[in-house]
């Protein structure tokens, strides 16, 4: 992408050669059209981790326009384009292909206000049971503004409260509406913004709840694991057998041998595949 103060014609506008220009948040910008060629690992690499953040961040569009405003203000950048640079660059881990988000180090919102502490998550009923230290009362911060984003990863959804409760009084119940909101994977943040919305804090990473579910490798892993006990099994019979029908020793055979060399490569097999999942 190409950023125009001035160029020699004034100011280009529409399809030149396979270059667009066309105006952005006041700014005259130009990007290049036409079929690219074979990505590179790190074209692919850039692309899984733009996906990774945007999938993330894609629910949380309400929560991300109120935490990221002030920020954004005076800028050409909108509050999606800032949450979405700052957990691309913070807020990932593994490499290609293999990068996901990293839910401890997330940032929803960045701002000059006393972060929540001593943060406390636990599951109701119908909902969650959050509380925290409400002993900031200096200047008004009693009366700041509790906002609380639960990310539901597993589904792409999240659960948002924009004014949840006030940071004096220490504690709050958040509704889930549906069922599987209690028993999957729930990722919690909250942040706080000021009684007028002028000023925010900081976000802070409330914790998980359900824990998290086998990727899709560890998902392959186990099924191979499976199958290869399930085969063990059967050859363990037939071996174990053999060795009891003939106390004073297997006479030697091609079948005996084949069939011992099998047993032992799937106990190694099995072995393998238990270290590496743990």
């Amino acid at each position: 992408m190409a950023i125009f103060t001035v160029g020699p014609f004034g100011r280009p506008s529409g399809k030149i050669g396979n270059v667009v220009f066309y105006i952005l948040n006041g700014q005259l910008v130009g990007r290049g059209i036409g079929k690219p060629g074979k990505p590179s690992l790190k074209q692919l690499a850039n692309r899984q981790a733009m996906s990774a953040t945007m999938d993330f961040l894609k629910p949380m569009t309400d929560f991300i326009n109120v935490s990221f405003k002030s920020e954004a203000e005076g800028s050409l950048k909108n509050p999606h384009n800032l949450a979405t640079s700052y957990n691309k660059k913070h807020a990932l881990t593994g490499e290609y292909p293999n990068i996901c988000v990293d839910y401890t180090k997330v940032i929803l919102s960045k701002g000059q206000l006393e972060s929540a502490n001593e943060l406390k998550i636990s599951k109701g009923e119908n909902g969650l049971h959050l509380s925290w230290n409400s002993g900031i009362n200096e200047n008004g911060a009693a009366d700041d503004q509790l906002m609380v984003m639960v990310s539901h990863p597993g589904r792409k959804r999240a659960s948002g409260y924009l004014n949840a409760a006030r940071r004096g009084e220490g504690g709050c119940f958040l509704p889930l509406s549906k069922n599987w909101m209690l028993e999957e994977q729930m990722e919690i943040y909250v942040c706080f913004k000021s009684a007028n919305g002028q000023l925010i804090s900081d976000s802070a990473y409330v914790g998980n709840l359900n824990g998290v579910p086998a990727s899709k490798e560890e998902k392959t892993k186990e099924t191979l694991y499976h199958t290869t006990k399930v085969r063990f099994d059967q050859v363990s019979i037939d071996y174990q057998k053999k060795r009891l029908d003939f106390p004073e020793g297997v006479p030697e055979s091609k079948a005996f041998r084949h069939l011992e060399t099998e047993y032992f490569a799937l106990i190694n097999k099995m072995a393998h595949l238990r270290q590496k999942s743990s």
